[in-house]
């Protein structure tokens, strides 16, 4: 059994070598460079990775590049701010040559905000506890959206692995915020694509609703003020989200209203 590793980039040239260099018990690393204008493919490629280059404006349109790319039976995604132990790349290993029942396995996710661990409360695209990140090549489908597009697998769930993958995604709860700010704006557009923006009443309903599900359902009341801080963060992404998608649609209209208006050509006859 082949393994192939994915990792999207997108100009991570501070961060992408510690990442790969956890992923060298993999077959191969697949690194897909998206308009990077740093050092990222240079890196990768020192780790012996195979770069796809190009533009991914859709997070979807990243990963299925890198999925179409892999030749190894298995895809383990990782993304570049998570770390893979040695005892969960043995695991990995383990796991794909020891006759597995099914064709997807799910991974526990620990997510750090700076040396911390914060284990509960996660929601609205800022963490994940699990995910589907181990799976057989071409199982793995995504819609088309910029930010944390719906996944689909086909085959049969195998269960889930012990070892959790190790996140990094955070220094500090200011870095937490300005990371909330741009996953707002990416999800703003795909709500203006789709027209669908909301209003505030439907945001703010969702927001209270986010916030009691992290804060309380997610338990992230066990985490302290930093709990506290990430459910209202989940909540104050909906509403975000919603009043810059309306703002996107409104710049759109009066874009248009503004564009001049193209001739009428008639035609001669006769």
């Amino acid at each position: 059994m082949k393994l192939s590793a994915l990792v999207c980039a997108r100009n991570d040239e501070a961060r992408l070598a510690d990442c790969l260099r956890r992923l060298e018990f993999c077959d191969e690393i697949v690194v897909v460079a998206d308009r990077c204008t740093d050092r990222s493919q240079d890196i990768a490629r020192q780790f012996g990775a195979r770069v796809i280059d190009g533009i991914f404006p859709l997070e979807s349109q990243r990963k299925a590049a890198g999925v179409a790319a892999c030749r190894g039976d298995w895809v383990l995604e990782i993304e570049v701010d998570e770390h893979v132990s040695g005892a969960l790349a043995y695991e990995v290993r383990a796991t794909i040559h020891g006759r597995p029942g099914g064709d997807w396995f799910n991974l526990p996710v620990h997510n750090y905000v700076g040396a911390t661990l914060v284990r509960h409360g996660w929601g609205a695209g800022l963490g994940d506890v699990a995910a589907p990140r181990l799976y057989r090549r071409a199982l793995k489908r995504w819609t088309a959206r910029r930010i944390q597009p719906v996944v689909s697998l086909g085959g049969r769930f195998a269960g889930a692995l012990e070892t959790p993958l190790l996140r990094h995604a955070d220094a500090d709860v200011g870095h937490m915020m300005t990371r909330l700010h741009q996953q707002t704006l990416l999800r703003a557009q795909d709500l203006a694509d789709a027209n669908q923006p909301g209003t505030l009443i439907g945001d703010l309903l969702n927001a209270v609703v986010r916030f009691g599900r992290c804060y309380l359902w997610r338990q992230g009341l066990r985490e302290g003020e930093i709990g506290f801080v990430i459910s209202m963060m989940a909540g104050l992404d909906a509403v975000l989200s919603g009043l810059r998608a309306r703002e996107i649609l409104k710049a759109r209209a009066l874009a248009a209203q503004a564009a001049p208006a193209q001739p009428v050509r008639i035609g001669r006859t006769g």
